[in-house]
């Protein structure tokens, strides 16, 4: 199928083009320096900033689904690029009709679900008191893509780490038993599997490698 990925020239981003040209889907990455990414057979590389709509609208339509990589960062002046960015994105796909997203998220992003994990809380805890801007445009972001009316994932990360892509991925809720690191390459494989998996449309699963 046709993929659009924003964050695709990240390290995560790029395993995720890699996986998804490899399983033989067309991809479309959105970037604002797209020479960061190899020429190759499938993939389009469109330059852009994310707060250009009709330029993130182009690179939307005609695609099944859109998988943002797109993270908050530490600097003030990049939160209002990256929210009109996940603003932008959600309409262009209402506008084209391009229902499925699969959207990066952190435990900042809290779940109903989500049970009680000291080491969450306190990671998260942390991230509020020290990065206040990468939290606040992260719990923005999540709420953005949960009012979109479009079938959503907020697939949350713990700390990603550059390890092997391994056999299975602990897939849970804040509060059920597991680790707190993810390989970027399980990162990726578990994003492109949603692309054509529905069952986790609505939810906001917690992923790690263990």
């Amino acid at each position: 199928m046709r993929l659009t990925v924003f964050g695709g020239t990240g390290p995560t981003g790029r395993l995720l083009i890699d996986q998804a040209l490899a399983e033989g889907h067309e991809v479309v990455a959105y970037a604002r320096s797209p020479e960061k990414l190899p020429v190759r057979e499938g993939l389009t590389a469109v330059r852009g900033e994310l707060d250009d709509a009709g330029a993130v609208t182009g690179a939307v339509a005609g695609s099944a689904v859109v998988l943002s990589l797109l993270g908050p960062s530490t600097k003030k002046a990049d939160a209002p690029p990256l929210i009109a960015g996940y603003r932008n994105i959600v309409a262009a796909m209402r506008e084209h009709r391009v229902d499925r997203l699969v959207a990066m998220g952190t435990p900042s992003i809290t779940d109903s679900a989500d049970g009680k994990d000291a080491r969450v809380r306190l990671m998260v805890a942390g991230i509020r008191t020290f990065q206040p801007v990468a939290y606040d445009t992260i719990v923005t972001i999540g709420r953005i893509v949960r009012e979109s009316g479009l079938k959503w994932t907020i697939v949350r990360f713990p700390l990603l780490t550059n390890g092997p892509r391994t056999p299975s991925i602990n897939v849970r809720t804040v509060g059920e038993r597991g680790g707190l690191r993810l390989s970027r390459a399980n990162a990726a494989a578990y994003f492109l599997q949603q692309a054509g998996d529905s069952a986790q449309v609505g939810r906001a699963p917690f992923i790690t490698d263990k």
